[in-house]
């Protein structure tokens, strides 16, 4: 009985999400000057049950380290230059012969560990809120849904273990992840998943970079359509992976990044890529405050993050 109780409310949020989805996708609940979607969710109420969740006061820094061979989506790339501004054959500036370096960096914003704003992805050039990419996206920065209006994420944060689920170190490419084994996971685990909440998946899929760079940038485990519909229906603010890409790849069907379209612009939920899940999935940390502060790149689509986990 409990059982066939859950799967209704569980069908019945889904049809509800898909028939918001359906209805008008370019109207934010939260109004026609709305640019921050999802971020509504979060409160003074909601942080201080977060921060009441610090328990041993261990920190996870869930941000990978980034240089010129971190994979990336084709064509990003990135670099750091180091240099020394007008200090050749001097010993130093001033009397006490100061010396410094300072650094350029080159390339995408999109590489390593990163937070996708609402300005990314569109559906046949229309984006969050209905704002059409002719009337906000500018080569000098977006006029709207810039990465800097997006205000700090401190939440309540959910690992799924997906690799413990399917007992592997490194869940299989082209697996999905659906209503069905999201609350699978969440009842194993025993973790409810809340508005306000951070989703993050674990699959061990990360552990590629530096060892098999070709099959971590080929395809992917990840959240399929119908996990998209029902985690976006539950209210929750930002959801993320140890993948590139968050969605699973293959995709379910011949649309492309359809999940990114149903939590990005139809939603305004944030996607998290690159999250280094591994400790907290060590450590069975499934529940935890979730801290995340951006830089506030004005106008920029994206960032690299380094969110911090603490229970």
């Amino acid at each position: 009985m409990v059982r066939h109780l859950t799967l209704g409310i569980s069908i019945a949020l889904l049809a509800a999400a898909t028939t918001a989805q359906a209805q008008d996708w370019t109207k934010s609940k939260w109004g026609p000057a709305d640019e921050i979607g999802a971020a509504n969710y979060l409160t003074p109420e909601l942080t201080l049950k977060a921060a009441q969740l610090v328990k041993t006061g261990k920190t996870y820094a869930l941000g990978i380290p980034v240089d010129s061979k971190t994979p990336a989506y084709p064509p990003r790339g990135f670099k750091v230059t180091i240099v020394q501004p007008g200090q050749a054959g001097i010993p130093g500036l001033g009397p006490s012969k100061t010396t410094y370096n300072d650094d350029i960096l080159e390339g995408w914003v999109g590489v390593g560990s990163q937070i996708d704003g609402l300005g990314h992805i569109g559906v046949e050039h229309v984006y969050y809120n209905g704002n059409k990419l002719a009337d906000f996206a500018d080569p000098t920065g977006l006029k709207k849904l810039g990465i800097e209006k997006v205000p700090p994420i401190v939440a309540r944060g959910v690992l799924l273990d997906m690799a413990a689920h399917y007992g592997v170190d490194v869940v299989k490419e082209g697996t999905a992840f659906n209503v069905k084994e999201i609350e699978e996971v969440a009842k194993k685990q025993g973790v409810e998943i809340r508005q306000g909440d951070v989703v993050l998946f674990h699959t061990g899929w990360i552990s590629l970079i530096g060892n098999d760079d070709k099959r971590y940038n080929s395809a992917e485990p990840g959240l399929g359509v119908e996990g998209a519909k029902y985690l976006t229906g539950k209210g929750v603010v930002a959801i993320g992976a140890d993948t590139w890409g968050l969605e699973v790849i293959p995709f379910e069907s011949k649309n492309i990044f359809e999940v990114h379209q149903i939590l990005l612009p139809m939603n305004g939920t944030y996607i998290l890529e690159n999250m280094n899940t591994a400790e907290l999935a060590k450590d069975k940390a499934y529940e935890f405050m979730f801290v995340l502060g951006q830089p506030r790149f004005k106008g920029a689509v994206q960032s690299m993050i380094n969110p911090v986990a603490i229970r």
